[in-house]
């Protein structure tokens, strides 16, 4: 029955003279979302984009790809009018009521938009007279302009279109039109929402894992290139760097404290990766931390994270607490993944009591016992990086 989508987008409708640009990205990353479903035409006309289906497609496919495109707001399954003559408009518009509803027992109300400003009627015009003639031609119909049970929606351009169903978008604004930034992902549950919630801000997603064979196996690597996959849905194709984390690992759990080990190797994670960030174009680090959770996320442990940092770090989970985070984490489908009991380097080196107010001064009077060769490990880590291409 639909031919067409109509996609309305909402923050991209307030950028002023910018505004084309934002719409050019959403246009694009339609393309890019369409593409595995079939050969479809998209386009955009005065504040709105519009989508020609083939003559075969999967309906439910194809909207679950547009559901994972932000910067729309919603998804309107159309009827496309080519003659928007009054008498044809009407007949068409009735024809499409009496298809989409069998059973038209319910209350309903005409709303329209007439682009068009040639268009002899009005926009409340067409609703008198389109109300009028869905009354006389659906009798057992009934109008009621304040909560309707249906809502007929025209819109009149170049041709016209009618729908009644509304489906929500994601919303946020298009990839990769407020930069790039380097998500450091883990097996965990925080770092795949994190990258899918800054993403949602219309940023490009580049990622980093530290891999730590042995200890880690096979599995647990698999099970993070898996939840590069489920991001990719939302953020399109990414780069995801895999980092031999291992001997850095083994040399700090030698030469350091041990209730200091989460955060002297974590501030060596953040230094790498920010390494790889500024050779992706990054403009800053994603991770998933949230203020609390661990004893490597209370303010202290996060200010010594972030004093070897000089991009910024955006922690888009920071006042989440857990059940927020699982709640998003089951709707972007990476839970089930996060959750398969595959080893995280992180946890395998982790202290019994690690220090939960670590002073910046004492880590790196700590990290001068590492002097010897730190800096040969990191450089051996970077340069055996993997790099996986997500698609």
């Amino acid at each position: 029955m639909f031919k067409a989508f109509l996609i309305k987008y909402a923050e991209i409708g307030l950028k002023g003279n910018n505004r084309y640009l934002f719409e050019n990205a959403l246009r694009d990353r339609i393309k890019d979302a369409l593409e595995p479903c079939g050969d479809f035409m998209v386009s955009k006309e005065q504040g709105r984009i519009f989508i020609e289906c083939p003559q075969e497609y999967d309906f439910e496919e194809t909207v679950e790809a547009l559901q994972r495109v932000f910067g729309i707001s919603s998804i309107c399954p159309v009827v496309v009018i080519e003659e928007s003559h009054w008498d044809s408009l009407t007949q068409a518009v009735g024809d499409y009521v009496e298809k989409m509803y069998p059973n038209r027992e319910f209350t309903f109300k005409v709303e329209a938009k007439r682009a068009d400003k040639k268009y002899p009627l009005t926009s409340p015009e067409i609703c008198i007279e389109m109300g009028a003639y869905l009354l006389k031609r659906f009798p057992e119909m009934k109008v009621d302009v304040r909560e309707p049970q249906v809502r007929v929606t025209v819109e009149v351009r170049s041709k016209a279109y009618v729908y009644s169903v509304v489906i929500p978008g994601p919303g946020g604004m298009p990839v990769g039109t407020n930069g790039k930034a380097m998500l450091l992902l883990s097996g965990g549950i925080d770092s795949p929402v994190a990258g899918y919630m800054i993403a949602k801000r219309g940023v490009s997603m580049a990622a980093t894992y530290f891999h730590a064979p042995p200890y880690t196996s096979d599995r647990a690597k698999q099970k993070v290139v898996d939840l590069a996959k489920k991001v990719s849905k939302y953020t399109g194709r990414m780069k995801l760097y895999v980092v031999n984390f291992t001997e850095i690992q083994l040399y700090i759990y030698e030469k350091c404290p041990h209730d200091e080990l989460t955060i002297i190797m974590r501030r060596f994670m953040m230094k790498i990766a920010e390494t790889l960030a500024e050779k992706e174009g990054c403009l800053g680090l994603v991770t998933g931390e949230s203020i609390g959770q661990v004893a490597s996320q209370t303010m202290h442990s996060l200010a010594a994270t972030n004093e070897v940092c000089t991009m910024p770090v955006y922690r888009p989970l920071i006042a989440f607490d857990k059940n927020d985070i699982v709640e998003v984490a089951k709707k972007i489908d990476t839970y089930e993944t996060s959750i398969l009991p595959y080893e995280d380097c992180c946890t395998i080196f982790v202290a019994k009591h690690p220090v939960t107010k670590p002073s910046i001064k004492t880590i790196k009077s700590s990290e001068k016992n590492l002097e010897e060769k730190i800096e040969e490990l990191v450089e051996l880590a970077l340069e055996s990086v993997e790099v996986i291409d997500i698609k």
